[in-house]
């Protein structure tokens, strides 16, 4: 990134690093992915460097691969001339404040000079990193219409980084919820993917989709989800690079776990999820509705997890398949965490203890 800063600012070209990376950075987390914004046009840009992507050449913005084959996003200075809510036309020949004012929130809307070593943060934005506020950079309502993902962005940021939402901000996310329906499917399910990989707990982003009513717009079915859904998913691991897909796969089967059964494939085709995750989340979530009545029957029946009989194990075991058996054992835990946590106890709902159930857990495994 340096070797690509320093080429452009020889050059005659006036260049920051911009974005997630400056924001990260400010708060202690490492990010490799650093882009950068400069006073150069595109074409200039490709002159300068012999290996080059045209990643968004309409919007400024061109792939620079560095030394080490990673590529950097080097974005023209710009500003919207005219948006629809969903896509937006540049102009360039800009200063890098007007490029800034464009931009979501103030906690990205921070640049620095990576020659110089200096900050330009012209709308607080790391006032807002140590304050823990969420803020769209000026008028909150007209950033979401320029752009309606803003609204669900906001959401992720302030629950990855346990944040609260500024209120001026949450206004303009509730007033944007109804025209959420613009975005398109494939732009809402990256957003429910990412929430799911980057946040630790969940549950609080997708506690405010429902009460802003973006799931009213997204997703009507889960417009009533209730809080133990949206707990469950904390208690299941955050997704990383081994086995990352089932991991993800396990969250949303969380999430769904409330949605009738037959109307999971047509939701799951309406938000573009790929056959294979959609065969895995379905047979998790569908296996889990089966089961939970009897699962919950026995366990009231004996008394415990350790009174229930070896047969009525294989027979679970049988229903689910052994290729679910574990993904299924591992819902039904997250879900009886999330009534725990909740409140519940024996006298009012059949649920074994943390330690019950991991040996009813090896036992269906087994």
């Amino acid at each position: 990134m340096f070797e690509i800063a320093r080429t452009l600012v020889q050059a005659g070209h006036e260049t920051w690093c911009v974005g997630g990376a400056v924001r990260d950075a400010l708060l202690g987390i490492d990010h490799l992915d650093w882009d950068l914004a400069t006073a150069a046009r595109p074409e200039q840009v490709r002159r300068l460097f012999r290996r080059t992507i045209p990643v968004g050449i309409q919007f400024g913005t061109v792939g620079v691969l560095d030394s080490t084959g990673r590529m950097h996003e080097v974005t023209t200075f710009r500003r919207d001339v005219k948006t629809d809510g969903r896509h937006a036309e540049v102009e360039f020949g800009v200063s890098l404040d007007d490029d800034l004012a464009r931009r979501d929130f103030t906690i990205n809307a921070i640049a620095w000079d990576p020659i110089n070593e200096r900050l330009h943060d012209p709308f607080d934005g790391v006032a807002d990193l140590e304050l823990g506020v969420v803020r769209a950079v000026g008028d909150a309502e007209a950033r979401f219409r320029e752009d309606r993902l803003r609204a669900l962005r906001a959401i992720r940021f302030a629950s990855r980084f346990g944040f609260s939402v500024e209120p001026a901000t949450w206004r303009g996310i509730t007033a944007s919820a109804p025209m959420l329906g613009r975005l398109s499917a494939e732009r809402v399910k990256q957003e429910m993917d990412k929430t799911m990989e980057q946040v630790a707990l969940p549950s609080s982003a997708f506690a405010l989709w429902r009460s802003s009513g973006a799931f009213t717009t997204l997703v009507p079915e889960l417009a009533g989800v209730s809080d133990r859904a949206l707990r469950s998913i904390d208690a299941l691991p955050l997704p990383g690079v081994p086995n990352r897909p089932l991991r993800r796969a396990l969250r949303l089967a969380a999430l769904f776990s409330e949605v009738p059964e037959q109307q999971l494939r047509p939701l799951f085709k309406r938000l573009t999820f790929s056959n294979a995750e959609a065969n895995t989340v379905h047979a998790i979530v569908s296996s889990w509705q089966r089961l939970r009545p009897r699962m919950e029957e026995a366990l009231a029946t004996v008394g415990g997890a350790g009174a229930i009989s070896d047969r009525t194990v294989r027979q679970w075991a049988a229903a689910v398949g052994r290729m679910r058996v574990g993904a299924v054992s591992r819902l039904a835990a997250a879900s009886w965490w999330a009534a725990r946590d909740a409140g519940a106890t024996r006298a009012t709902t059949p649920i074994p203890t943390p330690n019950e159930w991991r040996r009813l857990h090896r036992r269906l495994l087994q």
